[in-house]
């Protein structure tokens, strides 16, 4: 009888389980990076009906094993005519936020969060270290305009999903000119197994070159590799991305540059979505 070694994985899980969870900060393996990330029980519906989305940070794509993401102030949902739409039942647990989206319209639905803060740090006067985060409204209320050794910068975070209900459109996916965003060149509800599709990323609304991106298939928790893919935006702002196995995918971009908003010197715009690929 041939006796299999069992995989690298099972083996550190159960070396955690004998030596605890210390091991863990100590293994690569599993020491992936939470990512953040919106997930709809469905991304393409025959007709019009209700859809639940999950919203969670998270060290496993795409499993509930950290922490809610927090939704209530920065969800935005744009309908297949440009309007925007509620969100109901939204519940926050343990480890996930879950809302149900009604689609009431035919067409292509873009779900996003949105976040548009200032971080700053700076010294009190009895030399105590401070940090603060905000919005620029709030900044000069609660950060002393004496305050020494001010440093303050910008964060802008987009995560986005896609979900079309009958015959897809494109009003909602229409770029708002704000941070880093995605615009589809192929259609994000439209993407197949073995098949190229393209991308292209706007930064304020133009064309962003140059930007790095990374596209991570989802069910990380039973591999031992990310097996993600990495490719860099032309001049146009386009990638082309072609997908190896049906499943949902998670795709990030980020970028820095010194085009912040006034109190801040330096700005950090990242962009995320969850997308479905289906088989061929």
């Amino acid at each position: 009888m041939t006796t299999r070694t069992p995989p690298r994985a099972a083996l550190v899980r159960a070396a955690v389980v004998r030596t605890g969870w210390a091991l863990v900060a100590a293994v690569p393996l599993v020491a992936h990076a939470h990512k953040p990330f919106l997930v709809p029980s469905e991304t393409v519906l025959s007709a019009r009906g209700w859809i639940t989305v999950d919203a969670a940070v998270s060290n496993d794509l795409f499993y509930f094993n950290h922490q809610p993401l927090r939704i209530e102030n920065n969800l935005r949902i744009i309908g297949p005519d440009g309007g925007a739409v509620e969100a109901a039942n939204l519940n926050t647990g343990k480890f996930r936020t879950t809302f149900d989206v009604n689609l009431t319209a035919s067409g292509t639905y873009k779900l996003a969060m949105v976040n548009n803060s200032l971080q700053a740090t700076y010294e009190a006067d009895n030399g105590e270290r401070k940090r603060w985060r905000g919005t620029a409204a709030t900044f000069a209320g609660e950060v002393p305009a004496n305050a020494q050794n001010l440093q303050v910068s910008q964060t802008q975070t987009r995560i986005e999903t896609f979900v079309t209900s009958g015959k897809p459109n494109d009003t909602a996916l229409k770029a708002t000119g704000t941070g880093l965003e995605l615009v589809p060149v192929t259609h994000p509800n439209d993407l197949v197994a073995g098949e190229p599709a393209t991308f292209r990323f706007v930064l304020d609304g133009k064309p962003a070159a140059g930007i790095k991106v990374m596209v991570v298939p989802g069910g990380t928790r039973y591999r031992n590799k990310q097996s993600e893919q990495h490719v860099v935006s032309g001049n146009d702002g386009q990638v082309s991305l072609t997908w190896s196995d049906p499943g949902m995918y998670w795709l990030e971009a980020r970028v820095e540059d010194d085009k912040a908003m006034k109190p801040a010197k330096t700005r950090r715009a990242s962009y995320i979505a969850t997308l479905e690929v289906l088989p061929p």
